[in-house]
């Protein structure tokens, strides 16, 4: 068994940004992939980047150029860096990890981009 914890999440301007984290109860993102989705409301949960044990990473589209995907190794978490923030980015963002063949989710942090 796997616990994800997400935090970072709140309420911004567009423009600007937010640092969310994913801290792990074992430590598996060295060894299995792991990745951001999102979820805005009347929306399914979509993904926003993904991250491989060899640090290859994907974006979506919607979020190349202004999303980055880390992982640190020694807190054994793994990182979304969002900037320049849009309303249309405003969702519950949930960290996701594939482990032992089973996929684990986060409870999800919610980002708001208003003014």
């Amino acid at each position: 068994q796997v616990q994800l914890v997400e935090s970072g999440g709140g309420l911004v301007q567009p423009g600007g940004s937010l640092r969310l984290s994913c801290a792990a109860s074992r430590s598996i993102f060295r060894i299995w992939p792991s990745g951001w989705y999102r979820q805005a409301p009347g929306k399914q949960r979509e993904l926003v980047a993904t991250i491989t044990s060899s640090e290859s990473t994907n974006y979506a589209d919607s979020v190349k150029g202004r999303f980055t995907i880390s992982r640190d190794n020694a807190k054994n978490t793994v990182n979304l860096q969002m900037n320049s923030l849009k309303p249309e980015d405003t969702a519950v963002y949930y960290c996701n990890a594939a482990f032992g063949g089973k996929e684990y989710w986060g409870q999800g942090t919610q980002v708001t981009v208003s003014s």
